[in-house]
């Protein structure tokens, strides 16, 4: 302050830096606000749609089979079936639903999926973590493997095996370690698919029994997404069904004349199916 004269005058500095400082942050702020990219919540993914089922033929299946893995090749039926003590690789007759082949596995496994790879069968047990490789023809052992986790359904493609385990998650497996390489978690719009049991490989797809259900889900194998369902509510009358147990589980595909085959555990019946609109 200066006084002098009579008048009184005030000088005040400012330091505007810092204002400026803060006039700049807020630009900046803001211009990267408009130029981000704005967020677009993804639509839901519908459920996927439900086919329904003609049946086209049927064929003897046996009571006693508690069916865990099935096939169809070159004119038979290959069926895996379980509880302890009574497990056994089965080669079966269409005509008569008799094996005119059988292999009964150790007492103490429960025996669980098959998949034909080349010359050999692979069959694996529930919660027993062995695996046995058979040769087709003769059905002698070849040898065994290891794995974690329980075995449930198994099928293949052309280069991989692939394994449910009763979750949601599919896995597919190197044929000559059993190793898993990748796998996918089976999925319905936003709803996660667990239960998964038997399988089969079918036009670039991987059909699934889901346990204790009458649908069949159409799994992509690229991601998991089911792409259809087959209901096949009502295909055995349950004055058929032993028990509560006798539940769909079975699935064959004949690739040479394009039929598809569906059984049970301890159904009388093996149904030729053929997939239909749903009315």
């Amino acid at each position: 302050m200066r006084n002098g004269g009579g008048e009184c005058g005030y000088s005040v500095e400012v330091n505007f830096l810092p204002l400026l400082r803060r006039a700049a942050a807020l630009l900046l702020a803001s211009a990267a606000a408009s130029s981000a990219p704005m967020r677009v919540h993804a639509a839901p993914q519908p459920a996927a749609p439900v086919s329904g089922y003609t049946v086209v033929a049927q064929y003897p299946h046996s009571t006693a089979s508690y069916t865990e893995g099935f096939f169809y090749l070159e004119g038979l039926f290959y069926e895996g079936t379980g509880m302890e003590g009574r497990s056994a690789l089965l080669v079966n007759a269409p005509s008569t639903g008799r094996p005119v082949q059988q292999r009964m596995l150790p007492r103490q496994y429960f025996g669980e999926g098959i998949v034909d790879v080349g010359p050999n069968i692979y069959e694996w047990t529930w919660q027993t973590h062995v695996g046995f490789v058979i040769d087709r023809f003769s059905l002698r052992e070849i040898r065994q493997f290891t794995y974690t986790g329980e075995g449930w359904g198994m099928t293949r493609d052309k280069t991989s095996l692939i394994t449910s385990d009763g979750t949601d998650t599919l896995r597919f497996r190197n044929p000559q370690t059993f190793a898993e390489t990748r796998h996918i978690v089976v999925h319905d719009g936003g709803k996660t698919i667990d239960q998964l049991n038997e399988l089969e490989y079918i036009k670039g797809e991987i059909w699934s029994n889901v346990w204790h259900s009458d649908r069949i889900a159409r799994i992509s194998p690229k991601d998991g997404r089911v792409l259809g369902w087959v209901d096949l509510t009502g295909i055995l009358p349950e004055s058929q069904k032993r028990d509560a147990e006798s539940v769909l589980n079975g699935i064959a595909y004949d690739e040479a004349k394009d039929r598809i085959f569906v059984t049970g555990k301890q159904w009388p019946t093996i149904f030729e199916i053929k997939v239909v609109p749903k009315k």
